[in-house]
């Protein structure tokens, strides 16, 4: 049987047929609260798809921020050194390549993630392995929510631990940026911010988390949820694309580099680029979080 490959979404059927094609496949549990860190967790001991492995944003999705010294200081191994700042930084590409190894993540097998909370969470893992050189990566269309809709069953508890794979590192799939890429980017036709907090949080009328309210000059704003429909789904791609190319205006889809307050939330709207057939765009992983934190980088209200 023609071995089938998922890039951007998969449908709960597709899913389903996919478990029981016997294709090497693994599927991930992604959800998440800010507010309650261990919730995400407890949810999927409650119900998860049968056999999803859980990823945690903070333990298994962020870089580790450092121990302490014996000076008192934060010494970080180098293989530990996080590959962007902000609250939640990436870790490096060999560290996130232990931990799928750990897992039991190998290159020949579909991946698909997931999460409660309208792909705000899994579109972290979803990304990542593209960062890590495997494309056949998707996300699961509506969620945990449409798969039990679809009446497909979920498991309780702990799922049995894979053997232990060695995930091998390709080439970047997906592009990366710094704060410093940015800053000499702002102004450049070169270069689109799209910010994907909330309005208010854009504007700089509330900051509930950053030590500095506003965005950076330039940005566009396009609030993550504005993807999905009533139903959890993404739009479909023309709609999509319609809403892209009126926010874009005369700015080239190829020039977006996509942001939020610490690079979590900004991938929904990189995703849904790909699924408006717009192309690939750049992430700018520290986001916001990193951005304020230096007080000689320009900040704009309003």
């Amino acid at each position: 049987m023609p071995k089938t490959t998922y890039t951007t979404l998969i449908s709960p059927e597709q899913l389903a047929a996919l478990q029981a094609s016997g294709q090497p496949h693994l599927v991930f549990d992604c959800s998440f609260d800010l507010g309650q860190p261990k919730l995400g967790r407890q949810q999927y001991e409650q119900a998860h798809i049968p056999g999803a492995v859980f990823a945690d944003l903070d333990q298994d999705l962020s870089a580790k921020h450092g121990m302490p010294g014996s000076d008192g200081s934060v010494a970080v191994l180098q293989a530990d050194q996080p590959a962007s700042g902000g609250r939640h930084p990436l870790p490096s590409r060999e560290r996130f390549s232990v931990w799928l190894s750990d897992i039991g993540f190998s290159n020949d097998m579909q991946a698909v993630v997931y999460d409660r909370n309208g792909a705000n969470f899994c579109g972290r893992l979803w990304w990542m392995l593209k960062w890590a050189g495997h494309d056949a990566v998707a996300v699961l269309d509506g969620g945990l929510q449409a798969w039990q809709a679809a009446g497909q069953p979920v498991n309780q508890g702990a799922e049995p631990s894979h053997f232990q794979t060695s995930f091998a590192l390709q080439p970047p799939l997906r592009r990366l940026v710094s704060a410093d890429t940015v800053l000499s980017g702002l102004g450049s036709a070169t270069q689109t911010l799209i910010d994907a907090r909330a309005p208010a949080r854009y504007r700089g009328e509330v900051e509930p988390l950053d030590p500095v309210a506003g965005h950076i000059p330039g940005a566009l704003n396009r609030p993550f949820s504005e993807n999905l429909g009533a139903d959890g789904r993404f739009k479909p791609r023309e709609l999509l694309r319609a809403e892209f190319e009126q926010l874009l205006g005369e700015r080239a889809a190829a020039s977006v580099v996509h942001q939020c307050g610490s690079g979590v939330s900004a991938l929904p709207n990189l995703l849904a680029m790909e699924v408006a057939g717009l192309g690939e765009s750049a992430l700018f992983a520290g986001s916001w979080s990193e951005w304020c934190a230096d007080a000689t980088r320009p900040v704009a209200r309003g």
